[in-house]
């Protein structure tokens, strides 16, 4: 039972399949280089991704997640597109084709990739799916009432969750938190962190449960 996550620093996604006894793989450019363990037992791969997946460790994986970075793409920052140059633009669409890449080489896996409202529904495809945090806040007692609208694209029979918001209170979610965050150098890490809610319900709907 082995599940991987791409562009992943937190290992917010793969938490549940950890705690489940899965063997977690994460890979993100800011994990010590090569290959090692946290204290929880997570697998933390140290690796440049923008090249692509040139070679993986084992044959097979039970579900697959990515978070290639946005800078670039994100609509949201499209009045700034021209001024960061085609060579921003390449480099972002090369860490989404670097998921693309690697999600190919499990044909029978699920997987889900996931980036904001982004220009890779003109460049690829339009999304499969979309959600709020707070679409999915009754699955951590509603710490996470806020929205980001997050777009999924999937494949291999991944199954997306339910959504679960946690009662009458969060009718109204926060939109601030994810704008008002103060600057820092954990700022950008803040802002992309997988909501826990969402990560616990993909893993419900997609664990193998045989």
């Amino acid at each position: 039972m082995r599940v991987a996550s791409l562009f992943d620093y937190t290992g917010n996604m793969l938490q549940p399949w950890l705690d489940a006894g899965y063997e977690c793989h994460i890979y993100d450019h800011q994990h010590p280089k090569g290959i090692t363990r946290r204290d929880d037992g997570m697998i933390l791969h140290g690796v440049d991704l923008s090249v692509g997946p040139t070679s993986v460790e084992y044959d097979d994986l039970d579900f697959i997640s990515c978070f290639p970075p946005c800078d670039n793409l994100s609509v949201s920052g499209a009045r700034w597109f021209k001024g960061k140059g085609l060579r921003a633009l390449e480099i972002s669409i090369g860490f989404f084709a670097s998921c693309i890449e690697f999600v190919d080489m499990f044909p029978e896996t699920p997987y889900m990739i996931e980036n904001p409202r982004s220009m890779i529904s003109t460049y690829w495809r339009p999304a499969d799916e979309t959600f709020n945090p707070c679409d999915y806040s009754g699955y951590v007692d509603g710490a996470e009432d806020y929205t980001k609208e997050t777009h999924i694209w999937h494949g291999n029979g991944f199954k997306m969750p339910s959504r679960n918001r946690y009662g009458d209170l969060f009718s109204h979610p926060d939109q601030t938190y994810i704008h008002h965050q103060s600057p820092g150098k954990e700022r950008k890490n803040i802002r992309s962190a997988t909501p826990k809610g969402f990560a616990q319900a993909v893993f419900e709907a997609n664990r193998r449960t045989v």
